[in-house]
């Protein structure tokens, strides 16, 4: 059996810009947009993942019991830089850890992502299999 993780689902108060924010800095792409459930449900594809999008504000505001979900690139300064120039607050600036940086960035709905960049030829070989 081989399991993984499918796609985040997020509550949208503002489904456009939530859309737009994820395709803008990640280059998402959106596979399904349809109305179930009773509210309009947007599937978008980042990489190997997914996210969802469901057209309702968030029923308790803020990241809840989520604190935030991460999102791999080989771009981190492109995207950082990208995000300073449209106004986007970041409190820090990326964290250079050697063989991984990170960053976290705030996204629509006070939702936090972690951006993160690892160079694979400087992992310490016990950690390669969690960045695979």
């Amino acid at each position: 059996m081989v399991n993984h993780i499918h796609h985040v689902h997020i509550f949208a108060s503002d489904i456009e810009s939530s859309i737009e924010f994820y395709k803008d800095f990640f280059g998402g792409k959106v596979i399904l947009d349809m109305e179930f459930a009773g509210a309009r449900n947007v599937f978008m594809k980042i990489g190997n993942g997914r996210l969802h999008f469901y057209d309702q504000p968030p029923k308790n505001p803020g990241r809840g019991s989520i604190h935030h979900f991460g999102i791999q690139t080989d771009g981190i300064e492109g995207i950082v830089n990208k995000m300073k120039a449209k106004g986007i607050a970041l409190k820090k600036d990326i964290t250079d850890l050697g063989f991984w940086k990170y960053i976290m960035v705030p996204a629509p709905d006070d939702i936090l992502i972690e951006l993160f960049e690892v160079d694979k030829t400087r992992i310490p070989p016990e950690y390669l299999d969690y960045f695979e």
